[in-house]
């Protein structure tokens, strides 16, 4: 593989009309090769002005007609770095999330990763459980089931983990997590309760039902997201496809409206595609209708 190429890993995990959707997909930081598949957690920063924040990957796919290859991820800032600031109900762990999902393209979005998070002081530091320690009865397969079944929505990753044990990447790289409001208040409830044992006990399938994380990376950090805001520069980085979104709701248009119908509805959504969700609220009081379907 070439240091500056991408390529996908794993096999494909959905089709729909010229889209192909991924689980994972490679390429270098820092000359090093390294994987991110769906529902990973790392620091990006947007442009070299803003603040370093958190992305989740939520979708990976290509576009088989142009061969682009894209991806749509969640962006967390910490309360100082959003537009009404930190207040005194903001928790030390908690995070806000921009209202809309960005779709980047995949050469873009790595350009936007972030290496050096030796400054970022935020979140619960959570204590790893050792590799050896899940060794035993079957431990270590029975968490990466577990994972599989919650967080990935039950989908087949063991080609993706098995080119990450190739790339010695066999412990998990993740550094930092962001969990929801509920599973942050059960995973403190579940480290109080299990303060004077091993960390170990995590790896207990009803240690986890009961709200416990298990992560073998070093030093991860946990932090929570309860509330969402409005970014007020995102829409005008260059790097967000807007154009493709505006073309991926028009192809939807086509299918459910006819006539003048999807002129009007085209009309609309180019005149006030940047102002989002409030447009949406607003075409559904003129035509009555469920939006299209969105990516």
């Amino acid at each position: 593989m070439e240091p500056n190429s991408l390529q996908w890993v794993g096999s494909p995990c959905g089709l729909h009309g010229p889209y192909i959707f991924y689980k994972a997909f490679q390429f270098h930081l820092e000359g090093k090769p390294r994987i991110l598949s769906l529902g990973d957690f790392f620091f990006v920063r947007c442009t070299p002005k803003d603040p370093i924040c958190i992305a989740e990957l939520q979708l990976l796919w290509e576009e088989r007609t142009s061969r682009q290859l894209l991806s749509s991820s969640k962006l967390y800032f910490l309360p100082e770095d959003t537009p009404q600031g930190r207040n005194s109900d903001h928790g030390e762990d908690e995070v806000i999330a921009v209202s809309e999902k960005v779709i980047v393209k995949l050469e873009d979005l790595v350009k936007w990763v972030h290496s050096d998070f030796s400054k970022w002081r935020c979140g619960l530091q959570a204590g790893s459980v050792k590799t050896e320690a899940l060794g035993r009865n079957g431990q270590k397969e029975a968490l990466l089931k577990y994972r599989q079944s919650t967080l990935n929505s039950g989908l087949n990753f063991k080609d993706v983990l098995k080119e990450k044990a190739d790339l010695g990447e066999d412990e998990e790289e993740t550094n930092v997590i962001v969990l929801s409001y509920p599973q942050y208040c059960r995973y403190r409830s579940m480290l109080k309760r299990i303060q004077d044992k091993p960390s170990s006990i995590l790896t207990d399938q009803f240690a986890l039902a009961l709200g416990g994380i298990a992560v073998v990376s070093k030093n991860p950090q946990i932090l929570y997201c309860r509330d969402t805001f409005d970014h007020p520069t995102l829409i005008e980085n260059e790097s967000i496809c807007d154009e493709f979104e505006r073309h991926y709701m028009e192809a939807h248009i086509n299918q459910h409206f006819t006539g003048d119908e999807t002129e009007a509805t085209k009309a609309y959504i180019n005149q006030s595609h940047r102002a989002k969700m409030e447009g949406w609220t607003k075409f559904l009081s003129l035509f009555g209708s469920q939006p299209p379907l969105r990516i």
